[in-house]
């Protein structure tokens, strides 16, 4: 009789003052129907108590190893540092502010085994606390809307990301409540970093984060170079998780946030854009950049308008060693970027480019 030799799972969570929300990602984990996984937390100096949690809740279901920072380091080094001591066939990188499914490893693991080239595979991420729908007519608002049957809140945070000709992104699904369009398995640009599950493989062939990014878009610029590499990116319906957005964002310098994405993009473009379409794409995506500081600077906001000129200031003295990496990444790619253009991209919807322009001004006032 042949035995099945079920994939080991290493699963990796970076902590922060997770507090209760921690606590609640924990227990689901604890409920996996999945048998064969590790937990690794790398605790980023929290000051709450909360990188004992996991020792009391997970210790007895699974093996375990914490990974204490005495400061906070990021979201990119504390994952790179926890990926060392990875066991697994595959990892799963998690935020502390989630909730799973109970067959969510089964679901991921068992698409993951169907295909040998996926390397990366997102599942529907639900938000835990959806937007309100407005009032009408002076009356107060009605209940969050749940799908019938499930229990399950329908707003989705995120079904993965689109490239598009600018240089910015498209996020698919963000705010929007669930519907046929989600239901289907598709290949994205590049997934959401607060759930993903990635072939261990990949990142012995290509590394995972840039230490550079710190925190925010390291996700997309490591899919990015997932597809490079010759691998798919896919976004998997079928496995759900439940997502607390804005928890981590809340308690941070949001301003330092967003320069971090702009900077981060930026370097992005950089690296993994062929020459001639770098050449096309950067100008309009820093002149873009650059109109938007502009309004930022003429409503008053002077500290947003000087972070996103910092941004660029910072990939133009730092040049050097992003030519160094764009050298390596340019040099194993298996994939040119029309591919990524005719696969993966979207046209630009300004109206929802504005929207979302409008919602982290409001976010920075």
């Amino acid at each position: 009789m042949r035995i099945r030799i079920v994939p080991e799972v290493s699963i990796i969570i970076v902590n922060w003052n997770g507090g209760e929300v921690f606590k609640n990602c924990l227990t689901s984990l604890s409920k996996l129907k999945y048998k064969n996984w590790e937990l690794i937390v790398v605790d980023n100096g929290s000051s709450d108590g909360s990188e004992k949690l996991a020792k009391k809740i997970i210790l007895p279901t699974t093996n375990y190893r914490l990974l204490v920072n005495k400061v906070n380091l990021g979201f990119a080094p504390a994952n790179n540092q926890a990926i060392k001591f990875a066991k697994g066939d595959y990892v799963l990188l998690l935020n502390n502010d989630t909730v799973v499914s109970p067959d969510l490893l089964d679901q991921l693991v068992s698409r993951m085994e169907k295909d040998k080239k996926l390397g990366v595979i997102q599942p529907k991420i639900f938000m835990m606390d959806p937007p309100s729908p407005k009032p009408t007519d002076g009356q107060a608002p009605p209940s969050p809307i749940v799908t019938e049957g499930q229990g399950r809140i329908s707003y989705l945070d995120n079904a993965g990301s689109f490239f598009t000709r600018i240089g910015f992104l498209e996020h698919w699904g963000f705010g929007q409540k669930d519907s046929k369009e989600f239901n289907k398995e598709t290949k994205v640009f590049s997934c959401k970093g607060a759930c993903m599950l990635v072939r261990k493989s990949v990142i012995d062939e290509i590394g995972l984060f840039d230490n550079d990014f710190v925190s925010y878009f390291e996700e997309s610029d490591f899919c990015w170079r997932v597809w490079l590499a010759g691998w798919k990116v896919v976004y998997f319906p079928n496995a759900t998780i439940e997502h607390k957005v804005g928890f981590t964002i809340k308690r941070l310098d949001v301003v330092k946030i967003n320069y971090d994405y702009y900077k981060n993009r930026i370097m992005s473009l950089i690296k993994n854009l062929e020459l001639i379409n770098l050449i096309y794409i950067l100008p309009i995506h820093l002149f873009i950049s650059l109109g938007i500081a502009f309004v930022f600077f003429l409503r008053g906001q002077k500290n947003s308008a000087v972070m996103i000129i910092d941004a660029i200031g910072y990939n133009i003295r730092n040049i050097k060693v992003t030519l160094e990496k764009r050298k390596i990444i340019q040099q194993q790619r298996k994939v040119n970027d029309q591919f990524i253009f005719n696969n993966l991209s979207r046209k630009v919807d300004f109206n929802k480019f504005i929207n979302d322009f409008r919602r982290v001004e409001k976010d920075m006032e």
